[in-house]
């Protein structure tokens, strides 16, 4: 059987080729029939399975991240493709090729650590460099740091994307610290690589993305706060300020309360690190989606459901200008028209007094004008008042 990514699968193919589980849903259509909803993944994506038949006795043979050998056509619905499934049968762990079924991030692992490596000691700040170093030197926070996505879904979502999005991070910070003096170009950049260090515990990667239970409860701001916490207490000498600064970096790098952030950014190394962080998930987020649809060619994507639009990919853009068509000549008048006198438009008077319902003919009036003549007395007296 030959391998087919779900990048390489086009309307009305027939498919058969081996998948991961990333979801598995049952449900029940209207005429009372279960149906099954599968979400099929390997390192090019993810294509939407459907099982109409069968579905009780395919629903035991497998579960959520178990791999999967798929026979089925495929079809394009609303703009996004499927898989209807007609016969399907497990796989063990031992016959794939793991790396076949998670994506991976398009720069070499090695060559991002060496960055990171390079970035550490480009810091002239010794506490922040000695802060960066004992991170490093944890072999389990280092493993994770290193293979851990970035997000689950919406941006940098494969194997190694937690460490391409921090030094993407900090690669902007040090562009912008060029352009604004004020900034603390240490404190900023050793923000940009720690900012996310909680997802490392947040999210689980073994087979397909997902949160684990303390990252559903606690969450990465906060589990990297405490692992901030943790390092520099085996650094004797840290500033406490510092310590403050970077916490607070941490803390509000969401940027609003209704985005997750405890905090919002006050310092301008917090503001930077909101904005540059925002920045380079959403243009990853955009890429990403432009690139995994069937249809790659199209000058416009499909609907994204997150940032509620299409984007433009761009394309030819020659057939957007407009034609070099001679200009048309001016209208000539007609002189039976000219000699002729248009009518005079009859003039009506407007009917006054007060409490006219009629319309105003101009928009132009003021508000006391409106109200010239109308009785505004709201609270009138009587004579027999107690």
């Amino acid at each position: 059987m030959s391998r087919r990514f779900v990048q390489q699968i086009r309307d009305r193919d027939q498919v058969d080729s081996t998948f991961l589980v990333r979801e598995k849903n049952t449900a029940m259509a209207k005429n009372g029939k279960p149906y099954m909803t599968l979400k099929l993944m390997d390192r090019t994506g993810e294509i939407e399975g459907r099982v109409w038949d069968r579905v009780d006795d395919f629903g035991r043979i497998f579960e959520k991240d178990d791999f999967i050998r798929v026979r089925g056509k495929a079809s394009l619905y609303l703009g996004k493709m499927q898989l209807v499934v007609q016969e399907l049968g497990a796989v063990p762990e031992e016959d794939v090729v793991l790396s076949d079924f998670l994506p991976v991030a398009p720069t070499p692992v090695e060559q991002m650590q060496q960055e990171l490596t390079r970035t550490i000691e480009g810091l002239s700040d010794e506490n922040l460099r000695a802060l960066m170093k004992s991170f490093v030197d944890d072999p389990d926070f280092y493993r994770g740091y290193c293979s851990a996505p970035a997000g689950k879904s919406m941006h940098h979502a494969y194997l190694g994307g937690l460490l391409e999005h921090s030094l993407s991070v900090a690669a902007l910070a040090r562009d912008i610290c060029a352009r604004y003096p004020e900034l603390n170009r240490d404190l900023l950049v050793v923000g940009a690589l720690l900012h996310d260090a909680g997802k490392v515990a947040e999210l689980c990667y073994r087979r397909s993305f997902d949160y684990t239970d303390i990252g559903k409860l606690v969450g990465h701001i906060v589990l990297g706060v405490e692992m901030l916490e943790d390092k520099i207490r085996t650094l004797p000498g840290f500033p406490p300020s510092l310590k403050m600064l970077l916490k607070h970096m941490l803390l509000s790098h969401h940027g609003q309360y209704e985005y997750g952030s405890p905090k919002r950014p006050k310092t301008l190394e917090a503001v930077a690190l909101n904005y540059l962080d925002d920045m380079d998930s959403k243009i990853n987020g955009v890429l990403a989606h432009m690139q995994k649809e069937p249809d790659a060619e199209a000058p416009w994507t499909g609907y994204h459901r997150f940032y509620e639009r299409y984007f433009y990919r761009g394309g030819n853009f020659e057939s957007l200008k407009p034609s070099a068509a001679p200009a048309p000549e001016a209208a000539q008048p007609d002189p039976a028209l000219a000699a002729e006198p248009l009518p005079e438009k009859p003039k009506t008077e407007r009917p006054k007094g007060k409490g006219s319902s009629q319309r105003r003919d101009s928009f132009s009036s003021t508000l006391g004008d409106q109200f010239k003549d109308m009785n505004l007395n709201l609270f009138p007296t009587t004579d027999n008042r107690e």
